[in-house]
């Protein structure tokens, strides 16, 4: 595992742990972790669609990537009886590999990634946006905007966006103003197919 990116994430690089995030209930696990920070199984169950048992079976296999581990509980007491899990970063990324196997564990886990990702839009359009303030809800960016750029450049814009967004990632929760309010920002690009 390396956190050496701009974000401090989770580098995930086996293509056999991108083939074990691409399954729904262990992206859904993973991502509430890292947004919530530890729970049991039995928590988990309620928002990833499993059983707390299943849930248990799913996060036992992202623990053996290292993606999740023993969490202590919120409290800090020690209670045998429950496992607390939690998120090894607050972030995971991953580069396509270049294997033709490893390429096949990448796209199935891009293509969950962006289900999971389609779904929040949605669930925040129909039972977010309508109870923002005015003001934050005319925040809210949308945009659908076509670039014709070299792959040097195309790096260059991932690049720089990932700097720009970097030390509001890096602060994190505490070392956020007391006005701060938590804002999803979903990037997708897509390079096109030539004509």
């Amino acid at each position: 595992m390396s956190l050496r990116n701009p974000y401090g994430d989770f580098e995930v690089t086996d293509p056999q742990a991108m083939r074990a995030l691409a399954h729904p209930v262990r992206l859904a696990a993973l991502s509430y972790l890292q947004k919530n920070g530890p729970a049991t199984a039995t928590q988990l169950s309620e928002h990833v669609g499993a059983s707390p048992s299943v849930t248990s079976w799913h996060l036992r296999h992202l623990a053996s990537f290292g993606l999740v581990s023993d969490g202590p509980a919120p409290d800090g007491t020690a209670d045998k009886r429950q496992r607390w899990w939690k998120a090894a970063a607050r972030g995971f990324r991953f580069d396509m590999p270049a294997t033709p196997e490893g390429a096949e564990a990448g796209r199935l886990l891009r293509a969950e990634m962006m289900n999971q990702a389609l779904e929040s839009a949605q669930h925040w359009l129909a039972q977010v946006e309508p109870g923002l303030d005015p003001e934050w809800s005319r925040l809210a960016g949308s945009a659908n905007t076509r670039l014709v750029v070299t792959q040097e450049e195309a790096e260059a814009l991932e690049n720089a966006v990932q700097d720009l967004f970097a030390p509001y990632v890096r602060r994190g929760d505490d070392g956020a103003p007391p006005d701060a309010r938590s804002v999803r920002i979903l990037r997708f690009s897509l390079p096109e197919a030539i004509n």
